[in-house]
């Protein structure tokens, strides 16, 4: 497996030389960069694209991407208007300009870098590799553990010309939660549950591999990707989606219909019982890390009690939580309420809409298109991680699913057929 041309080339060595950037401490500024030489290059290849262009070469860009494209905007415009009805000064403007570049427009770029000449089957294997690699780091990290080198190596320089935190630039090893006895990696990404949405993202595109090999070698390194992450979210999201999944594409067959509604009559026999030992699960789920649980909670509903300060436009940017919250800016930790109080009900629609409409089309092409399947898998566990983490800001470190999704929104279907 090889590149064929200059997309598929960054696509394929940034992706493999993941590690070797992390270790230099550039691995937030250059992935996403990438975002942005690849959205230029579409509007390169549109510029010199004519009549005479062969079919296979022009670029299409789908409707679902300006979608997101207005969404990128919406998120820049709300920023203005609330950083200046809350007076924060041309400093604060200046950076969040400067962290918008790199947030809310990584998305819609990466999803629009699926426009170009990039084979699926060319990053599923690129992500077979690096989960190779990652195997190859879990062992690393834990002997740093036990040796007792520090966590965290040292802080990347750039972190002082982007100020967007000192965490999407440290390099490490590994953490522990405060209070808590236990060794947590993040390996590449910036922290631990960022660690879990991408070994999610990496299994289902693994799935895809057509080396048996590779695929076995991606399957189990997404998965210790995702036990050593040790993030609820993970472990929990991950077979849900596959049971989602193979819901849609069998329910429709007479022999799953049968099975399912046997079950579903054995169930309601022992629906108490059942009922209780879901209440068990939430309440063990919840109390496995009590503090982590707690101070989430708090920060929510700190957040939307802010919200209603600026219910329109929101406060432009976040704020520092109180000593109580750990210092955990306001409005982190939740994709949609983080856009409540941030950027208002006009951010929180601004995502939405596009959201809906991604999941609408993958939902319809999915039936016909493996490719549309792996997207809809992909988009499934970003929305599920949307509600513990900041999905809008960890674009960068989960790119390679966003092209995925790119190219399954160009692909068309003949008989759409919804589940």
């Amino acid at each position: 497996m090889k590149p064929q041309n200059f997309e598929e080339s960054l696509v394929w060595y940034v992706i493999i030389g993941t590690y070797g950037i992390y270790v230099l401490g550039l691995l937030f500024p250059i992935y996403s960069l990438l975002g942005w030489v690849l959205g230029g290059y579409v509007v390169f290849k549109i510029w010199l694209q004519t009549e005479d262009t062969p079919p296979n070469e022009k670029v299409r860009i789908p409707w679902i991407i300006f979608l997101w494209g207005i969404y990128s905007l919406i998120i820049l415009v709300a920023t203005y208007i609330g950083i200046t009805d809350f007076k924060l000064g041309t400093n604060a403007l200046l950076r969040a300009i400067l962290g918008w570049l790199t947030s809310s427009t990584i998305m819609p770029l990466f999803l629009l870098s699926g426009c170009l000449n990039i084979r699926a089957k060319l990053i599923y294997r690129a992500v077979c590799i690096l989960c190779l690699q990652s195997l190859i780091a879990i062992p690393i990290a834990y002997a740093a553990y036990y040796v007792n080198l520090p966590g965290i190596l040292y802080t990347s320089p750039i972190e002082r010309l982007i100020q967007n935190g000192p965490i999407f630039h440290d390099v490490g090893f590994y953490t522990s939660d405060y209070g808590v006895n236990n060794v947590r990696l993040f390996l590449f990404t910036p922290w631990c549950p960022a660690l879990a949405l991408v070994s999610n993202v990496y299994f289902f595109m693994v799935l895809q591999e057509s080396n048996q090999r590779w695929r076995y070698i991606g399957i189990v390194g997404a998965i210790a990707m995702n036990l050593v992450s040790l993030s609820r979210a993970g472990l929990v999201t991950l077979p849900t989606v596959l049971i989602i999944i193979w819901s849609l594409k069998y329910l429709t067959r007479p022999e799953v219909q049968i099975t399912a509604g046997i079950i579903s009559f054995i169930a309601g026999i022992f629906s108490t019982t059942l009922t209780n030992a879901a209440t068990e699960f939430v309440d063990v789920f919840y109390s496995s890390r009590a503090d982590s649980s707690r101070v989430r909670a708090a920060l929510q509903r700190v957040a939307i009690d802010a919200w209603k300060e600026a219910p329109i436009w929101g406060h432009g940017t976040q704020k520092p939580g109180p000593p109580v919250l750990a210092n955990l800016p306001i409005g982190s930790h939740h994709t949609w309420i983080g856009l409540l109080y941030t950027k208002g009900l006009v951010g929180f629609l601004a995502l939405l809409v596009p959201v809906l409409c991604s999941f609408i089309d993958l939902l319809i092409k999915a039936r016909h298109s493996r490719i549309a399947e792996t997207a809809l898998s992909i988009l499934l566990v970003l929305i599920f991680f949307s509600f513990g983490e900041q999905i809008d800001i960890l674009g960068y470190i989960f790119w390679p699913g966003l092209i995925i999704i790119g190219i399954a929104f160009k692909e068309s279907v003949r008989k759409p057929i919804l589940f």
